[in-house]
């Protein structure tokens, strides 16, 4: 362990000009906690927003997703069912926000669970939700990168279509991204999040733009609200799925929860980065999407298309070489959000084992001296990822099997604590600056609600009828894990500990910060 003294003089750079009498507050919440700090506070607000909406980067993940609700629905499913996902997660983030504010630290929702649950299940409870969180994050760096590793690929699949292209060669791509952007500069991260997402809202604008001028006097605005589904699903189901689908332009904004002890002020501006996060997901993903179904010519050809994004500029410019730019330049910003994932992903997972809840938590739990990062654990969410990605070689519908359970487990993991606050009563919370008062039950018992309906939903295949290349695994991969988890909590029950929380001096230090 290090002290704070020691953690300043490791830093290379300032971000704000802080006091240590500034960060003292901060530091007093974490110790209340039972943690001492082991991380410099490098992050701005800015920075930590950069963070988040690198991660879900709304725009770009519909852009990977969309042609799934575009099956389902056409139009109408792919536009309102972004939207009303947009209203159905902001409220499960509602909840996760004022846990932050109240009990804010890297270890996020097994953090909130233990401090919760009943003393006779805390322990159980805690360990089955921090590890569904480490999962949780790990294949959402999974689904987020494997894209970039798919759009590369269809970019080739688009100028020699009569290549036959095999589901272990996009592998073998995935493989490489994963090596480049793990490479990433391990310091300046605050920096390097604030570029992406800066590069993100250019590159987002251009599209705008070159698609827009590109296909001036050719838009089919008509196409908005014509119901056209090919999926198989009927009216009612198809909307359902595409609501959950669009869930994964929002989840991910929770990332910033597990950058608690790298920022000032958490408890204040981590519920301000998550709220800022879901506005501008909105006001990225809707303009993106509009302006794209109303460039679409042959929708048909859009379904059957290897990257759908890339059939519709193709379509909207008239141009190859049009459609090729704007998705190479897609394919670059994909790849810019990589190292955000890698920050996420190993955090939640030092976090965990320094509460013993790895095998060889000694060795996971380790901050290294150069960098000043977990950079182990960064290493083993690299190595899953690396595994998990072998799933895509299995199915034609990998992908969306993936997405699908990316945003079953990131809600989860948001959910659950939510749910025994709802049940042990709100009180049990602490001082905080961020308090949903008298909204605070109904948004925890919809969270609940919500996951429960919409877990069934995302075991669902995403056409019928089902084959066996087709079919949607991800029940098979959730009860694969679920089961792991079981057999590894067997070998840790007796080794997990979890914070020891000192409640005067937390609520105390809750009012200072």
């Amino acid at each position: 362990m290090t002290d704070t003294a020691d953690i300043k003089k490791q830093v290379p750079y300032e971000v704000e000009q802080l006091s240590d009498e500034s960060l003292a507050p901060d530091d007093a919440v974490l110790q209340a906690q039972g943690h001492r700090p082991e991380l410099a506070r490098s992050f701005s607000w800015v920075g930590a927003i950069g963070l988040s909406f690198s991660i879900a980067n709304s725009w770009l993940g519909y852009g990977a997703t969309f042609g799934t609700p575009l099956a389902y629905g056409g139009g109408p499913t792919v536009l309102f069912g972004v939207m009303i996902a947009a209203v159905a997660q902001w409220i499960v983030l509602l909840g996760l926000a004022e846990l932050c504010s109240a009990l804010p630290s890297s270890g996020g929702q097994y953090h909130f669970t233990y401090i919760l649950a009943p003393p006779k299940y805390k322990k159980f409870a805690a360990y089955t939700v921090g590890i569904t969180n480490v999962i949780a994050w790990w294949v959402s760096a999974a689904s987020g990168i494997i894209y970039t590793g798919i759009s590369a690929f269809g970019i080739a699949v688009f100028w020699y279509p009569d290549f036959q292209h095999e589901r272990w060669q996009i592998y073998l791509c995935y493989v490489l991204v994963v090596t480049l952007t793990c490479k990433a500069p391990k310091r300046r991260y605050d920096y390097l999040t604030k570029t992406t997402f800066t590069l993100s809202i250019t590159g987002l604008v251009l599209v705008l733009i070159a698609v827009l001028a590109s296909g001036r006097g050719r838009y089919h605005p008509e196409i908005l609200t014509t119901f056209q589904g090919t999926s198989g699903w009927d009216t009612a189901p198809a909307w359902l799925l595409s609501i959950t689908m669009g869930q994964y332009c929002y989840a991910a904004i929770g990332a910033v929860t597990h950058i608690a002890e790298e920022m000032p002020q958490p408890g204040r501006r981590i519920p301000l980065v998550i709220n800022l996060g879901v506005l501008v997901g909105v006001m990225t993903a809707v303009p993106w999407v509009t302006v794209m179904l109303c460039g679409i010519q042959d929708i048909d050809a859009v379904h059957k298309a290897f990257i759908p994004s890339m059939e519709v500029y193709y379509q909207a410019t008239g141009s190859k070489v049009g459609a090729t730019a704007l998705q190479a330049f897609m394919t670059f910003l994909y790849w810019t959000c990589g190292p955000s994932q890698w920050i996420t992903s190993s955090r939640i997972a030092w976090a965990f084992s320094r509460d013993n809840g790895l095998p060889f938590s000694h060795y996971w739990n380790f901050i290294d001296p150069k960098f000043n990062i977990p950079v182990r654990t960064t290493f083993l969410s690299v190595s899953f990822c690396l595994l998990y990605g072998l799933v895509y070689i299995a199915s034609s519908t990998a992908f969306n099997c993936i997405v699908n359970m990316s945003i079953l487990f990131l809600n989860i993991s948001f959910t659950v604590p939510q749910a025994i606050l709802a049940t042990v009563g709100r009180d049990k919370l602490p001082v905080r600056s961020f308090n949903l008062g008298r909204w605070g039950y109904a948004v925890n018992i919809f969270s609940t609600v919500w996951l429960t309906f919409s877990g069934i939903l995302f075991c669902f295949p995403t056409k019928l009828p089902a084959t066996a290349g087709s079919m949607n695994y991800g029940s098979a991969v959730l009860v694969g894990v679920y089961c792991l988890i079981m057999l590894l909590w067997i070998e840790r029950r007796n080794k997990f500990t979890g914070p020891k929380i000192n409640w005067d001096a937390l609520n105390m230090s809750n009012k200072l910060a």
